[in-house]
């Protein structure tokens, strides 16, 4: 049995890094993989002060040495990108000669406020693994060889609760309810989310939280929205993202840039429409034949009969299962560790889900 550590600034949270870290811990589980998750904030085996986002606290060496013995150790995204270079720093230190997975979802220079920052390290121990093939190519011209693994989906997920979530929402059957499943920052562009709520007549609705200081942003952006607008996700028990899905008509994804954009594949497996602007990722996603709609197509959208739109979603949903589909990851971590001299075994059936 295979003793893996998997280490980030927060795990266990609904930001995707952390969700596709969980899917990840899953595949290793489902692996046979005894697995130890590591963060500064989060529900993890080992807190380690000091390892969180911009943490001004002394980072715990001592604790951070002994959570990382471990036979393979994972780094989501710490190393990726310069939000905490101390901890950073550390940990590439401890993991030197050392066998490790450095799992990236951004890189310095996708984003305008890190843009300046050295590549992620590298050591001939470590293997490196990017969820799109713009990220590994970059990295690639940078001399850091890595495996794409895109991240995976389930592609027959829980229906959800539509009812009962709009009625938590104060939402009408005849309301037609557009959902950004984002959270509040300037690259999602909740500017373009309501516009496009504002066009088709629709109610729009923000799942997530303003971070980095959106706050004052948002709320002007509400002030000024020519339709009803919802913030933030009902206090139900045993609410979730599936319920938001089926509580919705349409998805949007308005972002001007995402790592990934989760939001574009869960809307497929859940069978719902969606507009995007197509940032680059997207547009590497929708490569493999899926059929979306832009933000400049949302005359498209309204004349589409339900016919239309069940079957589009029906061959969306299909394109997931063939290509993102959540069984396939227990084999592609197994082949991407396999140069480390580890070998995962065969997934114990059943065993991820």
């Amino acid at each position: 049995m295979v003793d893996v550590a998997v280490v980030s600034f927060r795990l266990g949270g609904s930001d995707g890094v952390a969700i596709e870290a969980t899917k990840w811990i899953g595949a290793l589980r489902a692996l046979g993989a005894t697995v130890t998750t590591v963060a500064a904030d989060g529900p993890v085996d080992v807190k380690v002060e000091g390892l969180g986002i911009r943490d001004t606290r002394p980072l715990n060496h001592r604790l951070l040495d002994a959570a990382l013995d471990a036979e393979v150790v994972i780094v989501e995204n710490l190393c990726s990108l310069p939000l905490n270079p101390t901890a950073a720093a550390a940990v590439a230190q401890l993991l030197a000669g050392r066998a490790a997975v450095l799992h990236h979802h951004d890189l310095p220079w996708q984003r305008p406020t890190t843009a300046g920052f050295a590549p992620p390290p590298d050591d001939p121990s470590w293997v490196h693994a990017t969820i799109n093939e713009l990220s590994r190519r970059e990295l690639e011209a940078r001399g850091i060889s890595a495996t794409t693994i895109y991240n995976r989906f389930d592609p027959d997920p829980p229906r959800g609760d539509r009812r009962g979530t709009r009625a938590a929402l104060g939402v009408g059957d005849e309301v037609l309810l557009v959902a950004q499943p984002t959270r509040a920052l300037g690259r999602k562009r909740v500017d373009l989310g309501i516009a496009c709520a504002e066009e088709l007549g629709a109610t729009y609705w923000l799942l997530g939280n303003a971070e980095d200081g959106y706050d004052e942003a948002l709320a002007d952006l509400v002030d000024a929205a020519r339709c009803p607008v919802l913030l933030g996700t009902p206090s139900i028990p045993g609410w979730s993202m599936h319920d938001a899905y089926a509580a919705c008509d349409v998805v949007v994804m308005p972002s001007d840039w995402e790592g990934f954009g989760n939001p574009v594949l869960e809307s497929a497996t859940h069978r719902k429409p969606l507009v995007l602007q197509r940032y680059p990722v997207a547009l590497e996603l929708e490569a493999f034949g899926f059929e979306w709609f832009g933000l400049d197509q949302l005359n498209e959208l309204r004349r589409a009969t339900s016919s239309d739109l069940e079957q589009r979603s029906e061959h969306n949903a299909a394109v997931a299962r063939a290509h993102f589909s959540l069984d396939g990851l227990p084999p592609a971590l197994a082949d991407l560790v396999a140069p480390l001299g580890t070998s995962l075994g065969q997934p114990i059936h059943g065993a991820q889900r």
